[in-house]
């Protein structure tokens, strides 16, 4: 029998906006390594857009250390002075890396630069890993961060990120010690575009709460965008024999007035309730009370599309039948006909025929909650992700 590795010290944690209500993900996975004894380093690369409802995260964005900010420009010279070869090197990077034009390459070293800036500014810190969410800036921030601390880097790549907003995913995939895959098919992905590298798979997870009761409504939560499908599902929700249901959205985004124009124009706007934003746990609540949760993503005519959306798995967790867009990705967690319904994307009849089965037939709805439950309980649970996540960080100090 092997020991197992000893832990890594502190780790440093990179996300754009830290923390952000549109990525539950990442602060729900920094505290949840924080509550095994983990020394966390939270690192924001823009300011979070506060103040929250729940100050535990206001507490963690006045904390997080801010890299575009007036405290990373004053340490550029003396990173400089210390470091004087990385910040060389990064020229030469920023002209080889998969990048397609002169703007890209000096955001780039822009961002390099103010990677090494924010590790003068973290020295001392005791950091022994530096882990990124999201494939573009914040994991060239996290990778220039990681070196100037001389310690290992890694990230998770998510959905926009990897592609519309790509940014030298290549280069950043041969310089990880890891890459966390949230997804098999985000492993294939990856590794058709750098052959080999450790991309374990560690899923975005969810708390297993107590089981939800039986729900009235429709309900759906995300950000309003055109990759989520709202408006094929206020379609299909028109087309339904309702028995007096509702539709809930929960969520907010450039598409709203869109979607609120769409649900006039379908003659559902009486039937049609536009939450908003809402805190995390609002959003649980929304799902909770449901009888049914519908997300029938797509991919955007920008070639944008989700990886596995953690609402589903929050749906799946609490017991709720769930219907979405037939991804490659999300099939790795919904199973067809068992623990929840598939349906092609931008197929408006499909969904309306899904739809119509679950409010028909709720012992149906049920059944399949319970086997989404089971489902997310043996590989999307927090758990067993922390505990994958955990092992891989510190496995790689062996491989810097």
């Amino acid at each position: 029998m092997t020991d197992a590795p000893p832990r890594t010290s502190a780790i440093a944690y990179v996300a754009a906006r830290l923390p952000t209500l549109s990525e539950t993900f990442v602060y729900r996975e920094l505290m949840g390594l924080r509550s095994r004894g983990r020394t966390i380093v939270p690192v924001t690369v823009r300011k979070p857009v506060g103040p929250f409802a729940d100050p535990a995260l206001n507490a963690l964005a006045g904390e997080a250390t801010r890299v575009y900010s007036w405290r990373s420009a004053l340490a550029l010279v003396p990173a400089f002075l210390i470091r004087p070869l990385a910040f060389m090197r990064i020229y030469d990077e920023a002209c080889a890396v998969d990048l397609d034009s002169a703007k890209a390459r000096l955001k780039f070293m822009f961002q390099a630069w103010m990677g090494l800036a924010t590790a003068f500014r973290l020295r001392g810190r005791g950091i022994g890993h530096v882990h990124a969410h999201l494939a573009n800036t914040p994991a060239t921030v996290g990778l220039y961060l990681a070196r100037g601390l001389r310690v290992p880097f890694s990230f998770t790549g998510h959905a926009n990120d990897l592609f519309v907003h790509r940014e030298a995913l290549q280069f950043k995939l041969e310089e990880a010690a890891f890459v966390s895959s949230i997804s098999r098919w985000h492993q294939r992905f990856y590794d058709d575009i750098a052959p080999g590298g450790s991309r374990p798979v560690i899923r975005c997870s969810v708390t297993m709460p107590e089981l939800a009761g039986d729900g009235a409504n429709i309900v759906s939560v995300g950000r309003l965008v055109p990759k989520k499908g709202f408006d094929l599902l206020i379609k299909a929700f028109a087309r339904l024999d309702r028995a007096g249901q509702r539709l809930i959205i929960a969520g907010d985004g450039p598409e709203r007035r869109a979607l609120v124009a769409l649900a006039e124009a379908e003659g559902v706007a009486d039937h049609v309730d536009f939450l908003g934003s809402r805190p995390h746990a609002e959003a649980l609540a929304v799902i909770r009370s449901g009888a049914v949760f519908a997300l029938p993503c797509r991919t955007s005519s920008t070639g944008d599309r989700d990886g596995i959306p953690v609402v589903l798995m929050e749906a799946m967790a609490a017991g709720k039948p769930v219907i979405a867009g037939r991804l490659e990705t999300i099939a790795e967690l919904v199973e067809d006909g068992n623990s929840g319904l598939l349906v092609p994307p931008d197929d408006v009849a499909a969904l309306t025929r899904a739809l119509q089965a679950l409010v028909d037939d709720p012992a149906k709805g049920r059944k399949m909650g319970l086997a989404g439950r089971k489902r997310v309980a043996e590989e999307f649970s927090d758990a067993i992700n922390w505990d994958r996540l955990e092992a891989a960080i510190d496995a790689a100090k062996d491989k810097k």
